[in-house]
């Protein structure tokens, strides 16, 4: 008995790590598909749709778990997909677009977030002045950090939703280091430029 003992702390050892390099693989090739079809909805140079800036702004109506655009971070040399929703498996994906948040050219507060351990995991290095970037299939938008908070994980009080005036807000977890679920979250606010 004593000798089985180690050998199956070692033996689930290897399940967790296991367990864990599998989920980041697969997170990171969901990401990559993810990317592929928003490049093609956001009409990237290479795949550059052939509809109307307008005519495409007024049949954009994504839907839950589809990649409707990139979000381009080029302080962090990042291009991640933007995926309407933020359930779990919207979240895999890419960054994840708060349902009921507005997107660029709406006037309103648009939500983007993403894991801290995956598509986030650099934003902690992104500074006030830096740019952000939101390409969609009618046209591509920049905004620079204007200011950046840390909040309680409960405090719900930055999505407002308001819609009198653009602007951009990515939210993650924080701290960026933290082992499980994470007790605070980190704001970033984007203006229009």
């Amino acid at each position: 008995m004593k000798k089985a003992f180690p050998l199956f702390i070692i033996a689930a050892g290897l399940i967790f790590i296991g367990y864990g390099v599998w989920k980041v693989v697969d997170t990171n090739q969901k990401t990559a598909e993810a990317l592929e079809e928003a490049k093609l909805a956001a009409g990237h140079p290479e795949t550059k749709k052939s509809k109307g800036k307008e005519a495409q702004k007024a049949s954009f109506k994504p839907k839950v778990g589809e990649a409707v655009g990139i979000l381009e971070i080029p302080k962090i040399n990042a291009e991640l997909p933007i995926v309407e929703g933020t359930d779990a498996d919207d979240l895999e994906k890419g960054v994840g677009h708060y349902k009921g948040s507005y997107y660029p050219d709406e006037n309103g507060q648009i939500v983007l977030s993403g894991h801290r351990d995956t598509v986030f995991r650099r934003t902690g290095e992104l500074k006030k002045g830096d740019q952000l970037k939101v390409k969609l299939p009618y046209g591509s938008f920049s905004y620079e950090i204007d200011k950046t908070k840390i909040v309680d994980q409960k405090d719900t009080s930055i999505i407002t939703l308001q819609y009198k005036k653009e602007e951009l807000i990515l939210t993650t977890c924080y701290p960026f280091s933290y082992i499980g679920n994470a007790p605070k979250r980190y704001i970033i606010y984007g203006k229009r430029i």
